[in-house]
């Protein structure tokens, strides 16, 4: 513990702890859009593949262990890697310009990619939408119809708005740049960049971005047109 700590007080502890939590978050952002995409599938057996889906979710590990209480740790397991990211991030940032020397500043704007100056909104707009997205569709607050347990008929009640596809689409917009500057630095971060396959890392970077992107607006937008009632 001595060793991680001591490792967490210097720059690269910290980007090695944003790149690693930043990878378990890229896992569930996938792993999530995969399940929301069967919105797509139709209904079996009188049961939608939706709430099918959820309620394998729900009942992992049991009769092991009470009803949610892997999805629970899961939950907790992720909060806690958005909380190391964001911190990170946050020390990271102030120790830049605590060492950047003013005369440089607008030398090093301009070098700077689009994405990479988009950062700092784009996850105080993405955090803002976590915390949105857990009051929508995880405890209903947020949610004018809610129905514990009916997710597929949540989801098309949603969406069924276009003011509430306006901000899901704003979230995925900002979720998208961050994805494409946090899959090409993590490489980098991690020391794994290599001159024989360095001229994939952009290719592969907007091609996660944009997979995910269209992955999680298809079945909002299919919704919104009326197509998936």
């Amino acid at each position: 513990m001595r060793r991680v700590a001591t490792l967490y007080r210097t720059t690269v502890g910290k980007k090695v702890l944003m790149a690693v939590s930043g990878l378990i978050l890229f896992g569930f952002v996938f792993t999530h859009m995969l399940g929301n995409l069967k919105m797509l599938l139709p209904p079996e057996g009188g049961h939608f593949a939706m709430d099918v889906y959820a309620e394998f979710l729900r009942e992992i590990g049991y009769p092991l262990v009470p009803h949610q209480t892997l999805l629970w740790v899961a939950r907790l397991g992720l909060l806690g890697a958005v909380f190391i990211h964001i911190l990170s991030a946050v020390q990271l940032s102030q120790a830049s310009r605590a060492a950047r020397p003013q005369g440089y500043a607008k030398e090093e704007s301009l070098s700077l990619s689009y994405a990479s100056r988009t950062m700092r909104w784009g996850g105080v707009i993405l955090l803002l939408f976590i915390v949105y997205h857990i009051l929508h569709f995880t405890t209903g607050q947020a949610h004018s119809s809610f129905v514990a347990g009916a997710v597929h008929q949540n989801y098309v009640a949603a969406f069924q708005s276009p003011l509430v596809y306006l901000v899901y689409l704003v979230a995925q917009t900002a979720l998208c740049f961050h994805l494409y500057h946090g899959v090409w630095s993590f490489f980098q971060t991690l020391g794994l960049s290599h001159p024989k396959y360095n001229h994939l890392r952009r290719p592969f970077a907007v091609g996660f971005a944009l997979v995910t992107f269209v992955g999680f607006l298809t079945p909002p937008t299919l919704v919104l047109a009326g197509v998936i009632s």
